[in-house]
């Protein structure tokens, strides 16, 4: 029987914030809890356009009296930007449309994609599903994170690997991964890989560092690489 925590939810509260920050009565905590997870999914599986190839890492939801801040950390902001701003506006519509609430939509640029697990496993997972060897997936996910600057990567892979015809689980460590340690900031990633075979799970953990220091998540990569400046869209 397996006793893994989920490293995200194990430092919320704690040394991690929530991703929705809101406060509702009893009445409408549930209705408002909805709410989050259909914005999320609907970001996340656009029925008409693939804002997925973005690189969206996490979506941060605050609540007022009158409106919904819905903030997108992505990789490539160009994609849910469009030309002039207007793609940003047709899905800040669509939100509106969905929840019936004022939307105010925030896009905050990820600088170092590398050293945030849910964009490494998502890029594992589009490579397994061309066809491309695992072994070397995680190999190279491994060397682009190390060298990015991560103090440790764990990359694990289940399921028919390879066309096997039996399911198992294999992993990859590179570095020093003290899940148990509070004030470690791991990054946690899942995503699923659709492949001929079956489906094959992808789970990546990545120690960028301790809480103690402020940073965007690239604390470890102060030595190695020159950090550009942060860059925010605001509507």
């Amino acid at each position: 029987m397996g006793q893994k925590v989920n490293p995200v939810g194990y430092r919320t509260g704690v040394m991690v914030g929530w991703k929705s920050r809101w406060y509702a009565s009893k009445e409408e905590f549930a209705t408002l809890l909805l709410e989050d997870k259909k914005l999320r999914e609907f970001i996340k599986k656009h029925p008409t356009k693939n804002y997925k190839a973005a690189g969206i890492d996490r979506i941060e939801i605050e609540r007022t009296r009158d409106e919904v801040k819905v903030i997108l950390h992505v990789a490539r902001p160009g994609l849910i930007i469009g030309k002039k701003g207007q793609e940003i506006e047709i899905l800040q519509e669509e939100l509106q449309n969905l929840i019936g609430r004022r939307i105010n939509l925030k896009i905050e640029e990820i600088s170092r994609p590398e050293l945030f697990a849910q964009l490494v496993a998502e890029k594992i997972a589009e490579q397994l599903s061309k066809r491309a060897s695992f072994r070397r997936c995680m190999k190279r996910a491994l060397e682009e994170t190390m060298d990015a600057g991560a103090k440790g990567i764990k990359v694990q892979l289940a399921g028919r690997l390879g066309g096997a015809e039996m399911a198992r689980r294999e992993k990859q460590i590179a570095g020093s991964i003290p899940l148990s340690t509070l004030r470690a900031k791991i990054d946690y990633g899942f995503t699923e890989a659709m492949t001929p075979q079956g489906h094959i799970g992808v789970q990546v953990w990545i120690n960028q560092g301790t809480h103690g220091e402020e940073s965007d998540g690239a604390d470890a990569q102060t030595s190695q690489t020159s950090k550009g400046p942060k860059r925010s869209y605001k509507r």
